[in-house]
């Protein structure tokens, strides 16, 4: 399986349980990689026999933005059924950043990575 990968894409969106975290919102960073064959298009040079990667980062970015969810945990699978709809990835890893998640100590991150597959 090959991998495309995007990392970094930033969005703030609303997520979260307290309703703080409703009200103002946050910035969050999602990293992907997507595992597909990427033969068929290097063969023919051709954009339609891979995944668009900026499409899926405006996907990613609009989930972000969207409607809001408590848990990141539910942020992270919203994502990746958006990837799986490409019909050329047959996996994905997301992992969602909250870098300011209200913890009480000092912290750099929290994140969520989660694996799913077409099979």
């Amino acid at each position: 399986m090959d991998r495309v990968a995007l990392r970094g894409l930033r969005a703030r969106g609303h997520h979260g349980v307290f309703p703080e975290e409703r009200e103002e919102g946050q910035t969050f960073v999602v990293d992907l990689v997507l595992g597909l064959d990427t033969r068929p298009a290097a063969a023919d040079d051709d954009l339609t026999k891979t995944v668009h990667y900026g499409v899926v980062a405006e996907e990613v970015v609009a989930v972000v933005e969207g409607k809001p969810v408590d848990l990141v945990e539910t942020l992270a699978e919203r994502i990746a059924q958006v990837c799986l709809k490409h019909e050329v990835v047959q996996e994905v890893e997301v992992c969602v950043h909250k870098p300011e998640a209200p913890i009480t100590v000092p912290f750099d991150d929290v994140t969520v990575t989660i694996n799913r597959s077409r099979v």
